[in-house]
């Protein structure tokens, strides 16, 4: 007999249509090139820009504050190593990713700064591994949130990459609990 009603299957369908729908809505192009006319709003784009900036920087520096728990765990118990190679990688090409684009003309960076070291991760590693990779799961949900909460006031390039680091952090915090749970004491 066939059950009748909405099933879950159907649920994930409609609710992955209407997301897919929300985000080709914001795909669509800019109107700026219409008509070959200036916009009035050129003062607005030059906030976006600094605001998109401001959100760029904020996410590296929380991810460079990510791989240096990473980095902490992985010396404190070797064990977990292996498995935290690549997903700590993964961060790393995510903070490439957000780097604010350099500006036309802008040389490249050359020896680093003393502002460009690496902060250090707030509060010492656990003893116990299970808990140290609870505790960078953890880290990678906050990640996920905070690049979520960020798409709210991200231009649409820059919040389909937010999205994107979102769900693979998402996904790291989920991958991170189960190595915890395989993880000896």
């Amino acid at each position: 007999m066939r059950r009748t009603g909405t099933t879950r299957r159907g649920a994930l369908t409609a609710t992955g249509a209407l997301a897919l729908g929300a985000v080709l809505t914001g795909c669509g192009g800019d109107d700026d090139g219409a008509g070959g006319k200036q916009p009035a709003h050129s003062g607005a784009r030059a906030t976006t820009a600094k605001a998109e900036k401001t959100l760029r920087e904020k996410a590296v520096r929380d991810g460079a504050l990510l791989l240096a728990q990473y980095d902490l765990v992985a010396e404190a118990h070797p064990a977990t190593a292996a498995g935290l190679v690549p997903l700590r990688a993964a961060v790393a090409e995510h903070g490439k990713a957000l780097a604010p684009p350099r500006a036309k003309g802008e040389p490249k960076k050359g020896a680093p700064k003393a502002d460009d070291a690496p902060p250090a991760p707030a509060g010492p590693v656990s003893a116990d591994p299970k808990a140290a990779v609870r505790e960078l799961a953890a880290a990678e949900r906050r990640r996920a949130d905070a690049h979520t909460e960020a798409l709210l006031t991200a231009g649409p390039e820059l919040a389909r990459l937010l999205a994107s680091v979102a769900a693979a952090a998402a996904a790291h915090a989920y991958l991170l609990t189960e190595l915890a749970e395989e993880t000896a004491v």
